[in-house]
């Protein structure tokens, strides 16, 4: 059976299973999963450090607080502007987010093309589901898969997950391009022998 065969089942049990995620839980999950990250990333001040980072929709693993913290600890954060070819933009603390593509907040500001991933220190990606040998299940679009080899050699890939979305692989393909860490709500995993 081809990986993408095997893709879309998945994705609709992890989208069915986060369905039933309250706010309450959400938030209680993400206030957890911001703190494991930020004692990840923030050992010592970020002034001026890069952080490539995306804007959370309602359903998915929240990235509202740990974009203010990020901020506040003076870390320069990229967000994504979701359109046909791969963007990056500033997130400008105090600038309201914009509805882009399907709901997904973004920075109304200009794009700065996809190699500006270049300048980040570290990715936060999304997922659906993450395998710990750095196999990741987005949504489908592949737009990470195109952004991420215009990372600086080095960059680790961070996703944010459930601890109910770690599997010990999920099905890829050749093009989908692999995590080195996730954070979930209870734990901190390298993966990929990182």
């Amino acid at each position: 059976m081809a990986a993408t065969a095997r893709k879309d089942p998945l994705r609709a049990l992890i989208s069915q299973q986060r369905s039933l995620v309250t706010p309450r839980q959400w938030a209680d999950e993400d206030a957890a999963r911001t703190r494991s990250t930020l004692r990840l990333l923030c050992p010592e001040p970020g002034e001026g450090r890069v952080v490539a980072l995306y804007a959370a929709r309602p359903g998915e693993p929240g990235t509202a607080l740990l974009i203010e913290r990020l901020a506040r600890e003076g870390w320069r954060i990229l967000l994504p502007l979701l359109k046909r070819a791969p963007d990056w933009a500033w997130f400008r603390d105090g600038e309201p987010l914009a509805p882009g593509w399907a709901g997904i907040p973004q920075p109304a500001g200009p794009g700065l093309g996809a190699d500006a991933i270049a300048l980040a220190e570290i990715v936060v990606a999304p997922c659906l589901a993450v395998g710990l040998d750095g196999t990741r299940l987005g949504t489908g679009g592949g737009w990470y898969d195109r952004v991420l080899p215009h990372r600086k050699p080095g960059a680790k890939v961070l996703v944010l997950a459930r601890d109910e979305e770690v599997f010990d692989t999920v099905p890829s393909e050749p093009h989908d391009i692999g995590v080195d860490i996730v954070v979930t709500q209870t734990t901190v995993r390298n993966l990929r022998g990182s």
